[in-house]
């Protein structure tokens, strides 16, 4: 007869291992579902199903699902009991509008009001989509002068100062 290594017989003693209880990668998946408010594949949602051949053991808790970070672009999977499991779950962002202004670009700025709109060359400092406000400086003679206002970009090479908001 074989003799079987201490870490295999634990590991084979296990309840967990004896009954084949084990959490099920759907239950995670809905868990994710439910905290998003996305289906997986969709923006907002997992990019793809838990994979199905990861064995964590069956959690005594209800699962604790949570935000990673502030991009918001994962969210941890965790199981509460006492030195259980945790999984990070890739989610699906949306694409990221392609700039439109970027920083050290030339651009018109635009001051309008009721009435009367005028211009005036200056010069990009942040990167921007249409509808972004961002920080422009006025040029003059080549040269960027005076301090940085904030303006919404209209189109590209293009942001507004409004008066009248």
């Amino acid at each position: 007869m074989r003799k079987i290594a201490p870490f295999f017989a634990l590991l084979l003693a296990s309840p967990a291992l004896a009954q084949g209880a084990f959490t099920d990668p759907a239950a995670i998946d809905a868990a994710v579902a439910d905290f998003t408010g996305h289906a997986i594949g969709s923006t907002g949602g997992a990019a793809m199903p838990v994979d199905r051949r990861l064995r964590m053991t069956t959690c005594r808790s209800p699962l604790s699902v949570s935000w990673r970070g502030v991009r918001r672009d994962s969210v941890i999977v965790e199981c509460p009991d006492p030195g259980s499991w945790h999984l990070y779950v890739n989610v699906r962002s949306a694409p990221q509008a392609s700039a439109a202004v970027q920083r050290g670009e030339a651009v018109a700025i635009v001051v309008s009001g009721d009435g009367f709109a005028v211009s005036q060359p200056g010069e990009a400092m942040d990167n921007g989509a249409v509808g972004d406000w961002i920080r422009v400086r006025s040029v003059r003679d080549g040269t960027a002068k005076g301090e940085p206002i904030r303006a919404r970009i209209t189109r590209p090479g293009e942001v507004t100062v409004p008066l009248d908001e």
